[in-house]
Formats: structure tokens, C-alpha cells, sequence
């Protein structure tokens, strides 16, 4: 496994990590979990990601049991939580949603609780909150941070200007700014990353943990004939994805760069995983397998990035039909 500092802190993450967005609970059930982070542990991952929101708080219940059973010792791996959407889905009050000082420290609490854990290694703000002032935000996950209930604490799809803004007032206070951003990247979603994210990189650094590596699917080329069940687009609630995944133009360009993995004698998914590694800013690419076949698979893209040479890394973007981004890196 390899590791890699996340952003400017001393932290060091797997370069590829473990999540349970959509996989625990609805997927995947606790014999399957323990099997699968069992597999990730042995093969070096060191971060499991979660979230509040995930599967209504199933998510991390799921994950802490399975985490309580394997006894593994607490330093050895990083535990994340994100908040603002709650927990309760429709039959969710006011307060019991965003980033208020309010929501934020009781989301925290219910975290720990859920995951059997003293502390969470990450704290992320699941999405920004424009009814909330980002002076109120800073000074609550740097509180959190001195109750020693989390270490770091981050963003997750905010924009550039955004994670600025929350760096300019810690300065001003002489607080903990955030250290690490989960947006989606993948060879269909790059814009943050290549473009919105490239003065923070530059200005106060920041790690990233990345989410939907093969776009939901996607990029493993199970849907270049249909929709298989089972899938991720076939669950009851998340019909939104279709539009955005099952596209015939994309479903041409997967068809391609499949062609193209096959040359390389690696599998889509490893080199779609692999291709976010190339990119220098990415801290982790956080997994999602449900099962031992998928998560062996997908793991493989620590071998397959290698083959990602300048050549290749060009014939993938002609595919793509966009510019090089090579000289950038």
C-alpha cells in the first residue's frame, strides 16, 4: 500500500481507503462488512470513511459493530464522519439539518455513539451551508477539535472560494482552519479538482479524499448494456443517478477506454481508480466494493498505476475528448 500526507497535515492516508455510502445496510449487510474491511485492513488501508446521512445512521451503526468486533487498535486507522443532511430523512426538524453550532456538536455526539468510537479522526461539513455564517462554522469544529472529540476537520463539495473563506477567518481568530475536502472525481467529474480547488492547493494546501472514483458504476462498464440488478441504479432512491450515469454519449467513451484497459491487461475500474491517483492532490480514493471480487479488483489499481504513462494518460483523454492536463502535474 502506498500512503500519502493529507494535504499540508502530518497525517498520512492509504492512497486508497474504504467507504460505506451506499454499499452498508443497503447492499451489504454485517457479515459481508466485516469480510470486505477485513480485506481492506489486510491490504493496508488504513481509512474508513461515513457519514450520518448514510443509509439514516444504519451506515456507521453497521460500521462501528463491525469495527468493536475486530478489536483492531485504534491508532492504526483513520475513522470519518460528515454532517448537515441528518440523519431522520424526511421526518427531520429544524436544527436537525446543516451546519449550525447547534447540529454540527450533536451530529458529532450521535458519530461517536453510533460508531463506538472515543474520537473521529475527520469531521467533514457534508456540503456548505448558506444560512449559516462561516465565522459560526470555523469556531464550532475548533471546539470540537479542543473537546479532543475530533482531530481534523474538513469540507465536502464546497467550492475554492468557500474553503478560502473558512482559512481566512480561522486566520483572523487564530483557529483551526479545515484540512482535507471530499469532492467527487472521476474521469467525468473534474472540475473542482483540475480547476476550482488549484489556488487552495497552491495558497494553504489541502487533502482530499475522494469520492465516486468510477462514477457510480460507470466505470466499471456494467452498464455499457443495460441496467444490470442490483445496481446501484436499480435501488429504490437513487433513480436521480440514472440521469447523470446512464448516458449513451458516456456509455461510448467507457465503451473505449474499456478497449483500452484491455490492451493494458488491467480491468476499467483499476485504471479509472488509478487515473485519480496520478493526480498529485488526491490524498485517497475512498472504495466502495460490495463484494471480495469487486474490493480484490479495485485494489489492483495500485498496479495498474504504473501503466498510466504519458502515452496512455494521452490516448485517455482523447477518448474523453478533452485537453491533456499533464503539463499542470
Amino acid at each position: 500500500m502506498e500512503y500519502r500526507r493529507m494535504g499540508r497535515t502530518g497525517l498520512q492516508l492509504s492512497a486508497l481507503s474504504f467507504g460505506s455510502w451506499v454499499t452498508f445496510h443497503k447492499q451489504i449487510e454485517d457479515q459481508t462488512a466485516d469480510t470486505l474491511m477485513g480485506m481492506a485492513y489486510d491490504a493496508g488501508i488504513n481509512f474508513f470513511d461515513n457519514a450520518e446521512v448514510y443509509a439514516s445512521g444504519e451506515s456507521e451503526k453497521m460500521m462501528g459493530r463491525v469495527l468493536r468486533q475486530k478489536n483492531w487498535d485504534r491508532t492504526s486507522y483513520v475513522l470519518s464522519s460528515k454532517a448537515y443532511f441528518g440523519w431522520r430523512g424526511k421526518n427531520n426538524k429544524p436544527n436537525q439539518t446543516g451546519l449550525s453550532r447547534k447540529h454540527l456538536t450533536e451530529a458529532c455526539n450521535e458519530a461517536l455513539q453510533r460508531l463506538q468510537t472515543e474520537y473521529l479522526d475527520l469531521y467533514f461539513c457534508h456540503r456548505p451551508d448558506k444560512q449559516v455564517p462561516i465565522e459560526e462554522v470555523v469556531w464550532t469544529m475548533n471546539t470540537l477539535i479542543q473537546q479532543g472529540k475530533i482531530l481534523y476537520w474538513g469540507t465536502s463539495e464546497w467550492s475554492g472560494v468557500e474553503i478560502m473563506e473558512a482559512h481566512r477567518v480561522a486566520r483572523d481568530n487564530r483557529l483551526i482552519g479545515p484540512s482535507m475536502e471530499q469532492p467527487q472525481y472521476n474521469l467525468f467529474e473534474r472540475h473542482k479538482m483540475e480547476n476550482d480547488y488549484l489556488e487552495v492547493f497552491k495558497n494553504v494546501g489541502l487533502g482530499t479524499t475522494i469520492w465516486s472514483p468510477l462514477a457510480s458504476g460507470l466505470l466499471t462498464g456494467k452498464y455499457n448494456n443495460g441496467i444490470p440488478d442490483g445496481s446501484r441504479i436499480s435501488l429504490p432512491g437513487f433513480e436521480w443517478l440514472k440521469d447523470s450515469v446512464y448516458v449513451e454519449s458516456k456509455i461510448e467513451k467507457v465503451k473505449k477506454l474499456g478497449e483500452l484497459a484491455n490492451e493494458l491487461g488491467q480491468s476499467l475500474a483499476a485504471i479509472a481508480i488509478a487515473w485519480t491517483l496520478k493526480n498529485p492532490n488526491v490524498s485517497t480514493t475512498i472504495l466502495g466494493a460490495t463484494s471480495e471480487q469487486q474490493l480484490v479488483q479495485n485494489l489492483q489499481a495500485l498496479d495498474a498505476l504504473p501503466l498510466l504513462t504519458e502515452e496512455v494518460m494521452t490516448k485517455i483523454e482523447s477518448i474523453m475528448e478533452t485537453k491533456p492536463i499533464l503539463p499542470q502535474w
